[in-house]
């Protein structure tokens, strides 16, 4: 549909929870369709309504190219696996600098599609980690939340080189 404005940090929308979606009809398809412009223009793998300002519970998902969009509505972790893994993470709000997060290596998904019927999805690798990270967004955490204090620092200094402040 429409590539729109990405919010970026430190924006405060960034750490606010987004609202759970309980309308299903074709402004939230647009919504979809704008958020997977957006991710594919960024270029990103994932992306939330969050990240271009509306603060409604939306996941586009793109792992991989060429893989087909995937589309979660109301995502919500089920179960995580024990063992974890550590995968490079950015953000489309931040882009230009990735840091290592260890996750759990699976995760147990429920949401709803587009036309509102419940869905489980189970996976693992950097589908899992996605998910976690988009989810995490969608609950006001962003992900540099994750890093140990110094390693934040660290990164949100690389940021600011790369994108001064007018």
């Amino acid at each position: 549909m429409a590539v729109q404005p990405i919010v970026k940090f430190p924006d405060p929308r960034l750490r606010t929870v987004a609202e759970p979606v309980s309308v299903f009809d074709d402004d939230l398809r647009r919504l979809a369709a704008d958020l997977a412009d957006t991710m594919r223009a960024a270029p990103g793998i994932g992306i939330t309504a969050p990240h271009i300002g509306v603060l409604k519970r939306l996941v586009v998902l793109e792992p991989s190219p060429g893989a087909g969009i995937r589309t979660y509505v109301n995502p919500k972790i089920l179960w995580a696996s024990t063992e974890t893994i550590r995968h490079p993470e950015g953000s489309i709000s931040m882009p230009g600098v990735t840091q290592e997060v260890e996750r759990p290596a699976r995760v147990r998904v429920s949401y709803r599609d587009l036309a509102g019927d419940e869905r489980i999805e189970e996976c693992d690798g950097l589908l899992a980690v996605c998910h976690q990270h988009e989810i995490d967004q969608l609950d006001g955490l962003f992900w540099i939340q994750r890093l140990s204090r110094l390693k934040r620092d660290r990164l949100i200094k690389r940021y600011e080189k790369l994108h001064p402040l007018p």
